[in-house]
């Protein structure tokens, strides 16, 4: 089935101006896209944009765990390493495979309604994740995380994600799995070896937190003897296509004989405020064209999964911290929100409106008060300043409607809400 967005206003993260004109969606890609001036072609569903309605690449949120949305609001306002021992890991023991479920079933809910049609997702009991995705119809990049316990433990998460690779890489073009050791104070330097040998063995990422706290720099000298160089070489992850989540405490001027060709950033700017870790020196970043995607983090940390709340806090608040108004641009944040993430968690031909690639798009409405005066030259900036989630009436993943004015045509909104409600009451008595 083929569907038309007639006379609607264009835009991807590397476009220096909208593009007005029609869009024609069929078998799940971007078959044409027509300017204005062009004969639209005929099609089985037509979305009448009358120039007031924005058609944008689908939002990929780059790290995560979505089944914390039922902890949301656990721990509130505590330094990152007392909320985690205190309040999040002992709460965490009492998930079962089925809260995971109907956790990351309410989390994806959450994230479509919002125009996210990707997300990487950090946790364990991952093949209930990888069945919530692909109920839902969509994208993920998965991956089981690895942490240090009792001997044996880290082996057998390995093993558990190797399976899910096996089990679940590529699945019906909707996800990809990456292996996800925790972080450099959670897995052993010669364990890091290993699961990064075994990744680059079987052609799979990697996810891991890195430097999210100015803490973990004084554990890498302290404790480990090493910079955040020598660890990044001596581990192999700058070979091995990771994904580095947060990175707020590497330093660009430590990284200038880096090769971070293979190496991907993901800003998580509100987690990072909230939790009081620091801001990345994302500018910098984006000065030396080292690719930087955007995330949201868990929701017990964030506590949103709104996309749009990171892209405006990460083009105003790297402003405020450098105090220059061009350090970070609109077009940067939403080529971060959108490519960017989607090539570091193994998407191709996803993130940009061109054609053949796939159809995983957000329909903006603009017929709005606060869009008053948007057009084609200023579209990124009134998306990124003045818009908003709830601007959101469509979120299509391979042309396939998943959220549409409030409703999810593949998903029980009211089943998901009860389960979560009985989830959370279980694991907080």
């Amino acid at each position: 089935m083929a569907t038309l967005f007639k006379d609607v206003l264009m835009l991807d993260g590397e476009q220096d101006r909208a593009r007005r004109g029609h869009l024609l969606v069929s078998k799940g890609r971007i078959e044409s896209v027509l300017d204005i001036s062009e004969t639209p072609p005929s099609a089985d569903k037509v979305v009448a944009g009358h120039g007031r309605m924005a058609v944008i690449p689908g939002f990929v949120n780059a790290h995560g765990h979505a089944a914390m949305m039922l902890l949301r609001g656990l721990g509130e306002e505590a330094p990152l390493m007392e909320w985690l021992q205190e309040k999040i890991w002992p709460v965490e023991e009492k998930l079962t495979p089925e809260h995971i479920y109907w956790g990351t079933s309410a989390a994806i809910m959450e994230m479509l309604g919002t125009g996210t049609t990707c997300f990487a997702d950090m946790y364990f009991e991952m093949d209930r994740v990888a069945e919530a995705a692909l109920g839902a119809g969509i994208r993920a990049a998965l991956c089981r995380g690895i942490t240090a316990g009792v001997p044996g433990k880290i082996e057998r998460s390995l093993k558990e994600n190797l399976e899910l690779a096996e089990t679940w890489h590529g699945r019906e073009g909707l996800l990809t799995v990456q292996i996800g050791p925790h972080a450099p104070y959670t897995v052993p330097l010669e364990a890091m070896k290993t699961i990064t040998a075994s990744a680059r063995e079987k052609g799979l990422g990697i996810q891991f937190h890195f430097l999210e706290t100015e803490w973990e720099r004084s554990y890498l000298r302290d404790e480990l003897k090493k910079t955040p160089q020598a660890y990044l070489e001596e581990t192999g992850l700058l070979s091995a296509g990771t994904v580095l989540a947060h990175a707020v405490w590497l330093m660009p001027s430590e990284a200038e004989s880096m090769d971070l060709s293979q190496v991907t950033l993901v800003h998580n700017p509100c987690s990072n405020m909230k939790l009081g870790s620091g801001v990345m020196p994302l500018h910098e970043w984006l000065e030396r064209d080292v690719s930087v995607a955007l995330g949201t983090d868990g929701a017990s940390s964030n506590n949103r999964l709104d996309m749009w709340g990171e892209m405006r806090a990460a083009a105003l608040l790297h402003k405020g911290v450098t105090r220059d108004p061009v350090a970070v641009s609109a077009l940067d944040v939403l080529r971060m929100a959108t490519y960017e993430g989607a090539r570091a968690l193994g998407f191709a031909r996803k993130g940009m409106l061109r054609e053949g690639w796939m159809a995983d798009l957000v329909l903006v409405d603009l017929d709005k008060s606060h869009y008053v005066g948007v057009n084609e030259e200023n579209l990124a900036m009134f998306l990124v300043y003045a818009g908003s989630s709830s601007d959101v009436t469509g979120t299509m993943v391979n042309g396939r409607w998943l959220y549409r004015n409030g409703d999810y045509p593949t998903m029980d909104r009211d089943e998901i809400l009860q389960k979560v409600r009985e989830a959370r009451e279980a694991i907080t008595k």
